[in-house]
């Protein structure tokens, strides 16, 4: 199995503007990069002070590249409504010509993100908004005719169009059961916390207990420090490097995306985010 490689950006500060974004992913395109893929959130904490919409810097990397597979990594789905989601994944899958990959997850309430807005922060209730809102928004996406009532989410009686083959990833973090179960159902599944590659070993072999379908996805993520070459081969089908969330320098950015993924340490150092 061949690894694509991929950077995963956090649209902030320096970074904050859609325009920007749509150089980088140009930029990240021309240097042979496989995927560009963009943190959402409302806000990261107090040292970041500035922050882009994932969905106008999705629509941007669309319209400034050909090849990029690209999608937000990850909207917590229980933050949105899923037939607003559903018409803005069919809508980028259309506008890209179906490069559009959508990342869900829980989320978490770590920085007040939640809290700060009155949405839901117990994480339970959100696993369960999750479930049924991927339902909903599968569903939608379908094409087909949609008749759902349930405990957080409606939607009687209704059509969209046109239908649009969206992968979903799904996001977790490692030593958590209950996510790679839930991904095995979708396309992929992104794995947060991994301490080292022969992590992978167990991710895969938990997955396989899921029977995901052919053409699923493991991603992970490593820091611009980190030396990709032993994650390669392990089961991984995607390696991305993270560019945030904090002190983003653009000049420095911009010199990892055009060095490549064959030298994605060629100037940036960040902390864990």
């Amino acid at each position: 199995m061949t690894t694509r490689r991929g950077l995963f950006v956090a649209p902030f500060d320096a970074l904050a503007d859609p325009r920007v974004v749509g150089d980088l992913a140009a930029s990240a395109e021309a240097a042979g990069w496989d995927g560009f893929f963009l943190w959402d959130h409302l806000q990261y904490g107090d040292r970041v002070e500035a922050i882009a919409d994932v969905w106008t810097c999705c629509a941007s990397v669309a319209m400034r590249t050909e090849r990029l597979l690209f999608g937000p990594m990850v909207t917590p789905l229980a933050r949105r409504r899923p037939q607003v989601l559903a018409r803005q994944a069919a809508s980028l899958a259309v506008l890209s010509g179906g490069r559009f990959v959508l990342g869900l997850g829980l989320g978490d309430d770590g920085l007040g993100e939640f809290s700060a807005f009155g949405d839901e922060t117990d994480p339970r209730v959100r696993g369960r908004m999750l479930d049924e809102g991927l339902e909903v928004l599968s569903a939608l996406l379908s094409g087909d005719p949609v008749d759902h009532d349930g405990p957080h989410y409606a939607a009687r009686d209704v059509r969209f169009r046109p239908a649009a083959t969206v992968p979903v990833w799904l996001a977790g973090r490692f030593g958590n059961r209950a996510p790679a179960r839930r991904a095995a159902r979708y396309d992929g599944f992104f794995v947060i916390g991994l301490d080292g590659p022969e992590d992978l070993d167990e991710v895969t072999a938990d997955l396989g207990r899921h029977d995901p379908g052919p053409g699923f996805d493991v991603v992970l993520d490593l820091r611009p420090e980190q030396d990709p070459a032993p994650w390669l081969d392990r089961g991984a089908s995607w390696v991305l490097t993270r560019i945030g969330p904090f002190d983003l320098d653009l000049a420095d950015v911009r010199r990892i995306v055009e060095a490549g993924p064959g030298d994605s340490d060629a100037g940036l150092r960040q902390p864990a985010g």
